[in-house]
């Protein structure tokens, strides 16, 4: 299993964190989010290889950005 932390900008309530988790755990080896709305920390556990570019590209579709990787 590989755990990633990620920072993602713009979230500020439940809602917004649903949609993050929903997005990410659709991601092909994503086994489990877990999202800190108040710091923006995102932390993405999984059983096979995930990407940096297919994280950017699921918290787009959530509406929000990835910051820094």
């Amino acid at each position: 299993m590989s755990e990633s932390v990620y920072t993602v900008t713009g979230m500020s309530c439940a809602h917004c964190s649903a949609a993050v988790t929903r997005e990410l755990t659709a991601v092909d080896g994503v086994d489990t989010v877990e999202v800190e709305v108040a710091d923006g920390r995102v932390t993405v556990r999984s059983s096979a290889p995930v990407s940096v570019d297919q994280v950017r590209t699921a918290i787009a579709r959530a509406g929000y950005e990835l910051v820094g990787a």
